[in-house]
């Protein structure tokens, strides 16, 4: 099959196409070919070095965790998806291959059916961030209404679910971004969106029950400054992968909670999510679409910091 790969990590360049065997799939695994792949900051991360790059054992290495396809071959007749099933998900990189290919092989834990009211480019775009922004808005912060929600970076990708999310359960979602799109941010459904180039968060914001963390500390200081405009006893939950090392340390010297986030690849509550999108109380918004051999210009986007909601790679028709 056909793949992005990558024999070292570096910059975006360092990406390039080539023929690789078609995964086996083995026990409860689905072999799934790929229409659309998202693309994620874990992605780039990775690349370039970081994130997971100290997991991967052998290259060339395929990266990539979202996927929206179809259903090649299923595990058992009775596994409720049969080939021919459009399905969406996450792969288990860098255990498994990445969805920067033709093909993935993917546990039935980790994929479900796709909404029929996506495209597959659109469904795409769904599994890591919103599964990321599910759990840490509904199952660590337990959204719920009269609470307070500051959600950092909430035009990105799974900033802009979390809004969705946080809203949905009646939280009072106070969110940050770029000037640009502060009225995007209110027609996702904060109750107070702050364009963070122009005014201090800190100085308009206080006594919030939660922050969703999508920066870390790593730029201007954003998460020391969360923690001045959390009521005691409040919560940070934080998602960059090594953007805060002393986080619990630091909260703890304030009087509040911390705790970091990793997501799971649950094809269950992606089920779940995929009513919400089908319902319409939901959406994902796909930013740019690039060909799969154009990955290395949608990793150089992505990097860039502009992006609005998802960027995702067109694989194959559908």
């Amino acid at each position: 099959m056909r793949a992005a790969v990558i024999d070292t990590v570096g910059s975006p360049e360092v990406f390039h196409m080539q023929t690789v065997p078609t995964p086996k799939p083995v026990m409860a695994e689905f072999l799934v070919r790929v229409v659309a792949a998202g693309v994620n900051p874990i992605d780039a991360k990775t690349r370039s070095g970081r994130g997971v790059s100290s997991a991967i054992e052998t290259m060339p290495a395929v990266l990539g965790y979202d996927f929206s396809g179809i259903v090649v071959e299923s595990p058992f007749a009775a596994s409720g998806l049969l080939p021919g099933d459009e399905v969406y998900g996450m792969t288990a990189f860098p255990r498994t291959g990445g969805s920067y290919a033709e093909y993935v092989a993917v546990s039935s834990l980790s994929l479900t059916r796709k909404p029929t009211t996506l495209s597959h480019v659109e469904a795409a775009g769904v599994p890591l961030a919103a599964l990321t922004a599910w759990g840490m808005v509904v199952d660590v912060a337990k959204a719920h209404e009269g609470q307070r929600i500051l959600i950092h970076a909430g035009s990105g990708g799974v900033g802009h679910f979390a809004v969705q999310f946080a809203t949905y359960f009646g939280a009072r979602v106070i969110a940050t971004g770029s000037g640009r799109n502060v009225g995007w941010l209110r027609e996702l459904g904060a109750h107070q969106a702050v364009d963070h180039d122009a005014v201090r968060f800190e100085d308009v914001v206080s006594q919030v029950d939660v922050v969703i963390d999508l920066v870390g500390n790593t730029v201007d200081d954003t998460g020391t400054r969360s923690l001045s405009v959390l009521r005691p006893g409040g919560l940070i939950v934080n998602a960059p992968t090594g953007s805060w090392p002393s986080l619990v340390e630091d909260a703890r010297a304030v009087g509040v909670r911390a705790t970091t986030f990793r997501v799971a690849p649950d094809g269950s509550t992606l089920d779940t999510i995929g009513r919400l999108l089908e319902s319409g109380d939901v959406r994902v918004f796909v930013d740019q679409v690039f060909e799969l051999d154009e990955v290395h210009q949608a990793h150089t986007v992505l990097e860039g910091g502009h992006a609005k909601g998802k960027i995702v790679l067109k694989v194959a028709d559908g």
